[in-house]
C-alpha cells in the first residue's frame, strides 16, 4: 500500500502545481479577451455614431449641392457597406472606403461657401469631427488590448495555457490600404 501511496501523492502534487499555474493564466486570458471585446464594442459604437450622423450631413449637402449626386451616392454606398461589415477586417476596409468618400465630400463643400456657413452643416461637421476623433481613440484602445492579449498568447506559460484552452491570436484593427490615398475629385471641368 505504501508503494502505491507515494506515486499517487506525487501525481496529486503535480496536478495541484499544474492547477496553480494554469488557473491564474486561464483567468488572465479570459480577462484580456473580455477587454478586447469591450474595446471592440466601443469601436463599433463610434462607427455607429458616425453612421447615424451621415444621413443628416448628406441631406444638408443635398440642399446646397443637388448636382453632386455621385459623391452623395458614394457616401451612401460606403455607409451601407460599413453598416453590414462584420469583424475588424471587413470594418477596416469599409471604414477606409467611407473615409475616402467623406474626404471627397469635404472637397465638394469647399466649392459651396453658403453651405460652409450654414449653421446645421457646421454643427454636423463638428459632430462628425468629434466622432472621427473618438473612432481613432477607440481603435487605438482596441489595438492596445489586442497587443496585451497577443503577448500573453506568445509568452510562457501563457503559450501553454493558450494551446491547452484554444486561445488564439486576435487581429488588430488596421487602416485600409486605400485610406492613405488622397481623395480624387473630378468636377468634369476638363479644358482640353
Amino acid at each position: 500500500m505504501k508503494k502505491i501511496l507515494g506515486p499517487i501523492l506525487v501525481i496529486v502534487g503535480l496536478l495541484v502545481v499544474a492547477a496553480l499555474v494554469l488557473i491564474p493564466s486561464y483567468n488572465k486570458f479570459v480577462t484580456l479577451e473580455e477587454n478586447i471585446n469591450e474595446s471592440y464594442a466601443q469601436v463599433e459604437n463610434q462607427l455607429q455614431r458616425r453612421l447615424d450622423l451621415i444621413p443628416n450631413l448628406v441631406e444638408t449637402v443635398k440642399g446646397f449641392a443637388s448636382h453632386e449626386k455621385e459623391v452623395i451616392s458614394d457616401i451612401s454606398n460606403a455607409r451601407a457597406k460599413l453598416a453590414g461589415a462584420q469583424g475588424p477586417d471587413e470594418q477596416s476596409a469599409a471604414n477606409g472606403e467611407l473615409e475616402s468618400a467623406l474626404g471627397r465630400l469635404l472637397v465638394v463643400v469647399e466649392n459651396y461657401p453658403d453651405l460652409k456657413a450654414n449653421e446645421n452643416f457646421i454643427q454636423l461637421m463638428d459632430s462628425l469631427e468629434g466622432t472621427e476623433n473618438r473612432i481613432g481613440v477607440a481603435r487605438q484602445d482596441y489595438n492596445t488590448e489586442v497587443g496585451k492579449y497577443n503577448k500573453q498568447v506568445k509568452r510562457f506559460p501563457g503559450k501553454l495555457t493558450a494551446s491547452i484552452f484554444g486561445f488564439e491570436e486576435k487581429e488588430y484593427f488596421q487602416a485600409d490600404a486605400a485610406a492613405s490615398d488622397a481623395p480624387k475629385v473630378d468636377f468634369g471641368n476638363d479644358k482640353d
